[in-house]
């Protein structure tokens, strides 16, 4: 696993790689490595391949230190990613991250999904206002860079923007404050220039194209030399002889150079009419042009100041002075490193893209998967070995006495234990009397559903009935019955009540069955009749809040008991003869009810008079004056001569709440 204490940062340049690796220890930054590498070429030379030169010199940094030792931060050109900067409208903090990601929308000239982005908020304490900072890079060129690292066996652990590094380098280095005047840097690289504008709680920064590639084809120009020829004159320049027609050929870039500052400062002024900028602070090798910085100042009328060296970072020894003349060149790797090392200072803006930090992490812990799973397997040899040894152990000791009187005095404890034990039987009464009461509500709530099913019923009936001599419907018998769960024995949901089934589930259950006989022409009319009004009425009222059970509408079941016909009474024989007498296989207890069967006998002679009552059966005198002061309406015959008589039987069943003490119906 890469040490969390040390961190490289590695700027891929166009005139050379620049990588420095510190170590940190507390707020204190140590120089481990450094190393700037000139590519063979500046990649803005003409028809050079840019990708081979720079994998070049990334061969080279790699085969010269080992990068696997601790995390690697990279960053990316200015001229290659966004920067935008936007002042918020008063909200609250919680909600940023919201109108910044409107913001970014905004901002940002591609789809939000094809971009790598991420933001910092910034705020003065003399200002209410936040502004924020949008920083961002198209996939394909994050992709790129990845790839790039992916060939030597690297995954960059972030991500940011060259200026963002720069301005975090410089301003932890200076120690950037409140008190701070307003600071100008200036990084001028090879094919673009950096401006970045720090006051206190605020930064901006633009980038435009003009760099040391300016200056060189500018040579070429004037003096009619090869690219690589005008380079090495640019770099001479100081101490070369022809420094006067060199600095001559050049001040038209010194002055593209100076524009370009100016009106960056002036649009940066123009959005902030209290900025005070003072002072400005060059990098790069460019800066190394003589007579740029006093150019500068007397176009830009502030204080212009070369990075001569850090004041936070210095090298012991032998290196001192190599590390001191690259200090114009390191200042981006300073700030990847501080960024890689978790100092929470600066912009700490990241655009790796999450599933690489995610892949990253998975293979950084393999290993020590691998390690943990070693020491488990060790430890699990240690203790499973440890009980062998231990009975060894005392296996070769002398048993003492007491050991063998309490061995005895618990196998006498555990004999006597077990007499009691088979001898125990559980009493559940107590138990099962206490549970009496328990779901008394479910039956009362059963007799209201049934209340409701059969007015639905009755209504249609009703609104069928009003077409003519419509059918017609009865409801006979209505039974429930209690189904325990699944092994706990119970009762047939679809067989006799006292029956085991044992069909209940894992819930307790009521089973119910009703019958229902209807006048319709044929079975399915009265199946469909049925279904239409009892059993979608149960359907729609399966899930209540107020009722201690639900409707299991997978448990419907709907049988036809009973189809057959009425058969007309005999014709009567012209001149009023009466026709054949009826029979018993003729009687129909629906049709001839209050009739007595043909070859009943009747007490008393007396067949029952019409609206009356009489038992089936030899009766006391009592009896006969209860029916008659009292007496019990026989109901109409339900079906007619001719008529079809359907019986039909529709059971269901319902779940018992156990978590919940519903409302009593009554």
């Amino acid at each position: 696993m890469a040490s969390s204490n040390s961190c490289w940062g590695i700027e891929m340049g166009a005139g050379a790689v620049k990588a420095l690796k510190l170590e940190r220890s507390g707020d204190e930054l140590n120089v481990v490595e450094f190393a700037v590498i000139p590519h063979k070429k500046v990649l803005s030379t003409p028809d050079l391949d840019q990708a081979d030169a720079t994998r070049v010199a990334l061969g080279e940094l790699v085969t010269r230190f080992d990068l696997t030792s601790a995390p690697v931060a990279i960053s990316v050109p200015g001229h290659s990613a966004f920067a935008r900067f936007a002042k918020l409208p008063p909200v609250e903090p919680k909600k940023i991250p919201d109108i910044v990601q409107f913001e970014a929308q905004q901002q940002i000239p591609f789809p939000i999904d094809e971009v790598e982005w991420d933001y910092q908020t910034f705020k003065s304490d003399d200002n209410p206002d936040f502004e924020v900072g949008i920083f961002a890079v198209t996939r394909d060129r994050v992709m790129e860079r990845l790839a790039l690292w992916a060939d030597v066996g690297i995954t960059p652990d972030v991500i940011t923007l060259g200026p963002l590094a720069v301005y975090n380098a410089i301003s932890w280095d200076l120690q950037f404050g409140p008190r701070t005047p307003g600071t100008v840097i200036l990084d001028v690289g090879t094919t673009s220039t950096d401006l970045i504008v720090c006051e206190p709680g605020r930064v901006w920064i633009r980038t435009f194209p003009i760099g040391g590639h300016n200056f060189t084809e500018a040579l070429v120009s004037a003096f009619k030399l090869s690219y690589s020829k005008a380079e090495a004159l640019k770099a001479q320049a100081e101490q070369s002889k022809h420094a006067r027609h060199i600095l001559q050929a050049m001040r038209p870039v010194f002055s593209d150079l100076a524009q370009d500052v100016q009106r960056s400062i002036g649009y940066y002024q123009s959005g902030h009419p209290d900025a005070n900028l003072t002072r400005l602070i060059g990098l790069g090798s460019t800066f190394n042009l003589p007579g740029l910085r006093k150019y500068l100042s007397q176009q830009l009328q502030m204080e212009v100041v070369r990075l001569e060296q850090f004041n936070r970072l210095s090298v012991e020894g032998p290196a001192q002075s190599e590390f001191q003349a690259a200090t114009m060149n390191l200042a981006t790797s300073y700030g990847l490193c501080l960024q890689g090392l978790g100092f929470q200072h600066g912009i700490m803006a990241n655009l790796v893209p999450v599933a690489v930090v995610r892949e990253a992490l998975w293979k950084r812990k393999v290993k020590w998967f691998g390690i943990a799973a070693g020491i488990s397997i060790a430890a699990g040899g240690v203790s499973f070995i440890r009980p062998f040894l231990d009975d060894a152990a005392v296996a070769s000791s002398p048993r003492l006495p007491v050991i063998d009187e309490t061995i005895r005095e618990a196998r006498k404890q555990k004999a006597e234990w077990k007499a009691v034990s088979d001898t125990f039987a559980s009493d559940y009464r107590a138990a099962n009397a206490a549970a009496l009461p328990t779901h008394r509500d479910v039956y009362p709530h059963l007799a209201l559903d049934l209340g409701e099913m059969l007015k639905v019923a009755f209504d249609k009936a009703a609104a069928e009935r009003g077409s003519g001599d419509a059918p017609r419907v009865r409801f006979g018998e209505f039974q429930s019955w209690y189904v325990p769960p699944a092994g706990a024995g119970g009762a047939d949901p679809y067989g006799d009540p006292g029956a085991a089934s044992g069909s209940g589930g894992s819930e307790r259950r009521v089973a119910v069955d009703l019958e229902i006989s209807t006048t319709h022409e044929d079975q399915v009319k009265a199946r469909q009749f049925v279904v239409d009004t009892l059993q979608q009425w149960l359907y729609d009222h399966a899930e209540r809040e107020n009722a201690p059970y639900k409707i299991d509408t997978g448990r419907f079941h709907l049988s036809v008991t009973e189809s057959r016909k009425i058969p007309l009474p005999a014709e009567t024989s012209a001149g009023g003869v009466p026709g054949p007498a009826k029979g018993l296989e003729d009687w129909d207890p629906e049709v001839d009810r209050g009739r007595p069967a043909p070859g009943t006998v009747l007490i008393g002679g007396t067949p029952p008079q019409s609206g009356g009552h009489s038992p089936s059966g030899p009766s006391s005198r009592g009896s006969e004056d209860v029916d008659r002061l009292a007496p019990i309406e026989d109901a109409p015959p339900l079906a007619k001569p001719g008529q079809t008589l359907n019986r039909l039987r529709l059971h269901w069943e319902v779940i018992i709440r156990e978590n919940k003490a519903p409302e009593n119906p009554a």
